[in-house]
């Protein structure tokens, strides 16, 4: 028997909780006159996408969108960005992700992100799942779920609209 996904964010939520975290990013970078918003590829970097947006209707701050490219499979690859390491060396990076799991996603590109002086380096999260192996926290997060180690959180994207299922 085949079970139903669950709808734990609908598109107009995940909205809601983009526009929250936008303003929690402007307000922990009050001072600063750019921010590097860096997305982990695929979703993490749809997500920095939408958040740029989001930031923009409230200030005139300079966003400069990175995409991060990990491979999941083999976290011990070489990690790589989109853009060059002077455009963040000595400013104000957030790493994005959708799902924070175990975070080893998010801490080996913390470990990238490490190898040049920064500002400050913060985590954003779409939702926090409680499940760490790794010493990482998100500093952002748009909805904390405490779920069993074998349910699947996944953000389904379709063209401009996504929803957050557990499957």
């Amino acid at each position: 028997m085949k079970t139903k996904n669950n709808i734990i964010l609908t598109n107009t939520q995940i909205n809601h909780k983009i526009r929250r975290i936008a303003l929690q990013i402007l307000e922990s970078n009050i001072y600063e006159s750019k921010i590097i918003l860096a997305g982990i590829s695929k979703n993490g970097f749809f997500i920095a996408k939408k958040l740029k947006q989001a930031i923009s209707d409230y200030s005139d701050v300079k966003i400069i969108l990175c995409e991060v490219f990990i491979n999941k499979k083999e976290l011990l690859n070489k990690v790589t960005v989109s853009i060059n390491i002077e455009e963040y060396t000595n400013e104000s990076v957030i790493l994005i992700d959708d799902v924070l799991h175990s975070g080893a996603t998010l801490i080996y590109g913390v470990k990238h992100f490490l190898n040049v002086p920064l500002k400050q380096l913060k985590t954003a999260v779409l939702i926090n799942r409680n499940h760490k192996k790794f010493p990482i926290k998100a500093d952002f997060k748009g909805l904390s779920l405490s779920t069993s180690i074998n349910e699947h959180v996944e953000i389904v994207f379709n063209n401009n609209t996504a929803q957050a299922v557990l499957i």
